[in-house]
């Protein structure tokens, strides 16, 4: 079940704002009943009509993106720059990102046309981990990092326990290369997170989320999820644990 604002958005009927403006004015009906109250939650098992118009039901599609840096984690831009969707000319269904990588950072996002889906991989609850690869300046010791592990308090919230890593140090430049494992998705996570602990991030890179990794991928390329890698992603949400 999801909003039926937001499904007319997904569906690509028109901007989430826009959508709403056309239920307020009737012009929306569900099961052949004008709707005119926002939030109203349809399913797709729902018929809905837009201007005596039928939705068609849209497939569902499921992408694995490896975002370069300088790209916008959106579907658009008001700055007008570049998008993640941008990166998909070829397909005609409206994909979003799940999540977000901020516009400095590079690595593996997926894109979907699916709320459910989007949902179950970046609740916190449902405790999918990330697994990014940082430049940070200076080269923490291993106790300077256990802070991470525990949860740093952020000005958001504290953050849940890390997995930390400490893969090399470079003392001539003075800087480290450091893996760190989440399953939050708070605004800059990471990077805040490195800050707090007074190592500030240079670059920064997504490398895993759950079990997929940009094996085979350039920046900017992208790879349909197999029917399999779907499953297996919807079975880790729902159980914690990979199925077969």
């Amino acid at each position: 079940m999801e909003r039926l604002q937001k499904m007319l958005a997904h569906a690509g009927v028109a901007s989430r704002r826009k959508s709403e403006e056309l239920i307020l004015e009737g012009k929306v009906k569900v099961n052949g009943k004008v709707v005119k109250e926002l939030g109203t939650k349809v399913s797709a098992s729902d018929t809905v009509e837009v201007d005596g118009v039928k939705l068609e039901k849209e497939q569902k599609i499921y992408h694995l993106l490896y975002k370069p840096r300088g790209i916008i984690s959106a579907v658009t831009d008001d700055k007008g720059r570049k998008t993640v969707a941008d990166l998909f000319p070829h397909i005609n269904e409206r994909l979003f990102p799940v999540g977000r990588l901020d516009y400095e950072t590079s690595g593996l996002l997926l894109m979907t046309n699916d709320g459910d889906f989007t949902y179950m991989l970046t609740h916190p609850k449902f405790k999918i981990d990330k697994t990014y690869v940082a430049r940070v300046k200076g080269i923490p010791t291993r106790e300077q990092l256990r802070p991470l592990e525990r949860g740093v308090v952020l000005e958001d919230g504290k953050t849940a326990p890390a997995h930390v890593k400490l893969l090399s140090g470079d003392t001539k430049q003075n800087k480290a290369i450091i893996e760190i494992t989440i399953h939050e998705g708070k605004n800059r996570q990471v990077r805040r997170m490195f800050d707090a602990i007074g190592f500030p991030v240079q670059k920064l890179k997504r490398e895993r989320f759950a079990f997929l990794t940009l094996l085979g991928l350039n920046a900017g390329e992208s790879r349909e999820l197999t029917a399999h890698e779907v499953k297996l992603l919807r079975v880790m949400a729902e159980t914690g644990k990979i199925g077969k």
